[in-house]
């Protein structure tokens, strides 16, 4: 795993270093291989013995531990009753392209795609779906870092963060904001505690004082076993839940009143002068801004902020990090805006050991979006695909997000879903909603290695195709291929599987993708067979699609790597002033009646995404429960609640809808007053459909508006 030659972890989009340990991997990677490798087998005949309804009463856990799918299988109907059966590829293909076929227009039909999905598989499945006729190709970074992508887009020109593996050896001062990496992406804690040793200094930004950050023990380090490991962030920054605009606006403020102290020596004024736009008015905001309500709505103390103010004035190169906690807010957008803010104030955009770094979740994320995979396509791409398939005619209106798909769905506007990968009921906001928007369907499709949620609410016809995992070998007509992902700073490399399938019936998921195409598209410019015979041919037309990748043709014969270029590393910007933008946002006020809570959703310790590895979360002291609500003793004590009382949570929306999540635990926890969390895919039912960031459409799952309920008595 991470080894040149090997294949690439498909948990999250850390990169490898150039100079990799023979174990490069971290726990939750070590789980995830695990979770793929198993020997359990979902057999049609496993399967076919649970009812839908049955299969809906086991808990994520015990659905992971089905094992491993083997065949292609069809349920009917839809009911409680319905069971799934075993079919045979061929029908599954015939069934898929007459329900393409009978839809009345192709943008009826939604074509999901999961971040873990290859570079080859996603560039042919928007292929697919643009020549049937359709922009739909919602993907999962719709639900968490979209808001990264428009707001780096609108002040930059580039929607990818700026610093490369390297930077984090030159950095003296590392923000980490809105992110806990010891869950999320645990191989991070290593470059972390190799810039700690060093001596650069950490804060973390979070409204939990995650573990992970204070104190670091490195696996296969003996010696930090032996010591309890290197301490990792010196400040801890408790920022209310939604309070990140305030929390940064004070920061930036704190640091113009140290250049007031001390002219010239804090700001970059050439950097500023040169290459950004809107910083007077930037200014004038900042000036203009009420310090008592920064700090209320930050929920920091002065003197905290001040202190971390000074480090980031006297730092000379900073790296700030983000996450879904500053993404997956109304105001995602203006948060990730307001950290470029802050970061062009003393020019640590586009030079070495400074620099912006979203750090994407799943492995592919940012490579699905790299080959085409958008709602939103731009111009220049839908030309250059049309000119390597000649006769193709790619749509040109914008398609359907996510949160758009599940309202087209809902509404019956959208009447196929197809997915590949990924578990689209359960990352979705308002659960209950998205399990009515599939079930409405005439089709729904999911191309997976195991069985998940969203195959439990199928639609009139529902099909699981099972696919090869990213560890297994994948023979095609050439031999044994590699495919390529992205990593989140843009570097790009191969993936070569080296274990036996799980089974002789499973298929690529590029081979997949072709014999929808056969089915759907009997008449299509594309040589389908031709190019899933051999993944080169994929990448050499990859190579003129998208003229970034130039160069990814040669990993497959001589190994390596592609740097994607950034034009905002080399300082330049292309915006419509070509230059990088400050911007100015309102500060959100964030009041809310006696009796209601912000609750954001979190991971815990054994999980990724929503692959659940057990039921452990020892980072935070919880052992073998999810249906936790994290809260405030004093909050808890406000609501008249017990600590281990069990309380249904009550959510409310922009719409006025009431949602509820029944049964969870309260458990007391050092977080900010007014502040709750709980696990997700459990809470996922409480987030609001329309409660999503301008700009981005990212559901709003790290601020959702709740209060606690007591159960009624039994009987």
């Amino acid at each position: 795993m991470n080894q040149t030659g090997g294949f690439d972890c498909p948990g999250c989009a850390w990169p490898e270093p150039a100079a990799r340990a023979r174990f490069e991997f971290c726990e939750n990677g070590a789980k995830a291989i695990a979770e793929e490798a198993t020997t359990r087998r979902a057999t049609p005949e496993r399967i076919g013995a649970f009812t839908l309804d049955e299969l809906r009463a086991l808990s994520d856990f015990e659905l992971g531990q089905l094992g491993r799918l083997t065949h292609p299988m069809v349920v009917r109907g839809g009911s409680g009753s319905a069971r799934y059966e075993p079919l045979s590829w061929q029908d599954a293909f015939r069934l898929i392209g007459e329900a393409l076929a009978a839809l009345p227009a192709p943008d009826q039909a939604i074509f999901y795609t999961s971040g873990r999905t290859s570079n080859e598989a996603a560039f042919l499945w928007q292929l697919l779906a643009r020549e049937l006729g359709t922009n739909n190709l919602p993907d999962c970074s719709n639900m968490c870092h979209e808001s990264s992508g428009v707001g780096l887009s609108e002040v930059l020109g580039t929607g990818k963060g700026t610093v490369s593996l390297d930077d984090f050896d030159r950095a003296d001062l590392i923000l980490v904001i809105g992110q806990n990496p010891g869950t999320n992406h645990p191989r991070m804690l290593t470059t972390l505690r190799e810039a700690a040793g060093r001596g650069a200094a950490i804060v973390s930004i979070n409204p939990l004082r995650e573990a992970g950050l204070v104190r670091f023990s490195h696996p296969q380090k003996p010696l930090d076993l032996l010591t309890r490991g290197r301490p990792l962030a010196s400040e801890f920054l408790q920022v209310r839940i939604g309070g990140d605009v305030a929390l940064l606006q004070a920061l930036a403020r704190a640091v113009l009143e140290e250049e007031d102290r001390r002219p010239g020596e804090v700001l970059d004024r050439d950097f500023i002068d040169r290459f950004t736009s809107g910083f007077a008015e930037y200014e004038a905001a900042l000036r203009a801004a009420d310090w008592q309500t920064l700090l209320e709505e930050s929920g920091v103390a002065e003197e905290e902020i001040r202190r971390v103010a000074a480090l980031y004035a006297g730092a000379q190169r900073v790296i700030a990090c983000w996450a879904m906690g500053i993404t997956q807010h109304v105001n995602g957008v203006a948060n990730v805006q307001e950290i470029v803010n802050l970061m062009l104030l003393r020019g640590n955009v586009g030079r070495p050991g400074a620099g912006l770094c979203p750090v994407r979740g799943h492995s592919n994320v940012q490579g699905d979006r790299t080959v085409g995979v958008t709602s939103r396509p731009k111009p220049a791409f839908l030309d250059r695909l049309e000119a390597a398939f000649p006769g193709l005619r790619a749509p040109r209106a914008p398609g359907l997000d996510t949160v758009e798909a599940i309202e087209a769905m809902l509404e019956r506007r959208a009447r196929a879903f197809i997915a590949m990968g990924g578990n689209f009921y359960s990352a979705a906001p308002d659960t209950e909603a998205t399990g009515r928007a599939l079930s409405g369907c005439a089709l729904t499709a999911h191309v997976a290695t195991k069985l998940n949620r969203s195959h439990l609410y199928p639609g009139a016809i529902g099909l699981v195709l099972p696919c090869l995992g990213r560890t297994e070998i994948d023979e095609q007509e050439t031999g044994a291929q590699m495919v390529t992902v992205e990593d989140s700073m843009s570097m790009v490399h191969g993936s070569r599987g080296v274990l036996e399938p799980a089974s002789d019936a499973l298929l690529s998921e590029p081979a997949i993708v072709a014999g929808i195409a056969r089915a759907a598209l009997p008449d299509s410019v594309v040589p389908w067979e031709h190019l899933v015979g051999d993944y080169d041919r994929i990448r050499a037309v990859l190579e003129k699609v998208i003229p970034e990748l130039a160069g990814v043709s040669a990993i497959a014969r001589d190994g390596g790597s592609v740097r994607l270029p950034n034009p905002a590393r080399d300082r330049v910007f292309p915006t419509s002033t070509g230059k990088a933008r400050f911007t100015v946002h309102p500060v959100p006020r964030l009041a809310l009646a006696p009796g209601l809570l912000r609750l954001m959703t979190l991971r815990s310790h054994d999980q990724y995404n929503t692959t659940v590895y057990g039921l452990d979360d020892r980072y935070r002291g919880l052992r073998g429960k999810r249906r936790v609500v994290l809260v405030h003793p004093e909050d808890l004590a406000a609501a008249g609640i017990e600590p281990g009382e069990v309380v249904d949570l009550v959510s409310l929306g922009p719409d006025g809808r009431k949602r509820r999540g029944e049964a969870f635990e309260a458990i007391p926890y050092e977080l900010p007053r007014g502040c709750a969390g709980a696990y997700f895919p459990e809470a996922n039912v409480l987030v609001p459909l329309d409660a999503r960031a301008a700009g981005s459409q990212t559901p709003a799952s790290k601020s959702v508006v709740i209060r606690m309920e007591r159960r009624p008595a039994a009987g």
